[in-house]
């Protein structure tokens, strides 16, 4: 039996959340945690799917049949991870129709981040499938699930990249991004999961006054690539969070939860969860933990 294994990474968008769906550059970081996609022949033109945590647990188990992929059949409402897959591969469907030629499929997906980080279940997951069927993933994404594709580009990269949409396509590069500081940065999980789909739609019904700041995170994300020093990285991501505390009309995540915090807190991807960066002269892990936040990576631990 043939079995075809895929591997995509997770992401992190260090600057240029939200802007950089209207075109803003924006510096992304792939991660040593991502998820693997296992593809076995099945039959009875089933698709029988497992997903597993990263400790093993099954987090998500059922059959999905190939006339529910072509007609895109979304029945069992408490069932919305069945109802998303099926939205994915049926658009995977008109990318390749015949992958639906075959007998079935058994699907095993394994993740080596807890699925509540939100590095990337989805993301991952589309650009596998992508691999797999062969058809382009940022258009997988962008017709089942929507967002910027920084996650699909990340998925693929193996080192930091600098990501932009050009009249709505995906252009990104490889950059050397390797701070000598790095030991002054550390990612910080906030015990809960923001939903990209929700933050975005807040985010598009108060970006009218954009396209001026789109310049200010362009030079902030080029001038961090840069950075010698952890200081001037810490200024320039300060920065960051207060040109987007005004687009977004919220407090920023130091101002929330941090007051006293000896260092800088910025906020990555949707604003008010998963993770956020801290960068600061002492390891703040005893800090955070005092707070009631267990979850302190550092630079080394979490980034490809």
């Amino acid at each position: 039996m043939e079995i075809q294994t895929f591997y995509s990474n997770g992401k992190l968008l260090i600057t240029g959340e939200y802007v950089v769906l209207d075109g803003a550059k924006a510096l992304a970081l792939p991660t040593k945690f991502g998820q693997k996609l296992v593809v076995k022949e099945g039959d009875n033109k089933i698709i029988k799917w497992t997903s597993y945590d990263s400790d093993g647990s099954v987090w998500f188990n059922d059959y999905i049949l190939f006339e529910e992929v072509r007609n895109k059949t979304v029945r069992d409402t408490n069932s919305s991870v069945k109802n998303t897959l099926i939205e994915i591969l049926h658009q995977a469907f008109i990318q390749n129709p015949t992958f639906l030629d075959k007998n079935g499929f058994e699907i095993e997906t394994f993740l080596t981040f807890p699925r509540l980080w939100g590095l990337g279940t989805s993301s991952t997951l589309i650009n596998s499938i992508g691999d797999w069927l062969q058809i382009d993933a940022f258009e997988l994404l962008q017709k089942s699930f929507g967002g910027s594709g920084y996650d699909i580009a990340c998925a693929k990269a193996d080192s930091p990249i600098i990501y932009q949409l050009e009249n709505e396509q995906p252009h990104y590069k490889p950059i050397h991004f390797n701070p000598s500081f790095k030991e002054n940065i550390h990612f910080v999980y906030l015990n809960q999961k923001q939903s990209s789909k929700l933050a975005i739609a807040n985010y598009m019904s108060k970006h009218h006054h954009v396209n001026a700041i789109i310049s200010k995170i362009n030079t902030i994300s080029y001038e961090a690539i840069d950075c010698k020093e952890g200081k001037e990285f810490a200024k320039l991501m300060e920065k960051h969070e207060i040109i987007m505390s005004d687009v977004l009309e919220l407090q920023t995540v130091k101002e929330k939860l941090f007051p006293d915090f000896k260092g800088v807190i910025k906020s990555l991807g949707a604003w008010g969860g998963d993770f956020v960066m801290a960068v600061s002269k002492e390891n703040p892990k005893d800090y955070f933990i005092e707070k009631g936040y267990n979850i302190v990576l550092s630079y080394e631990e979490m980034i490809l």
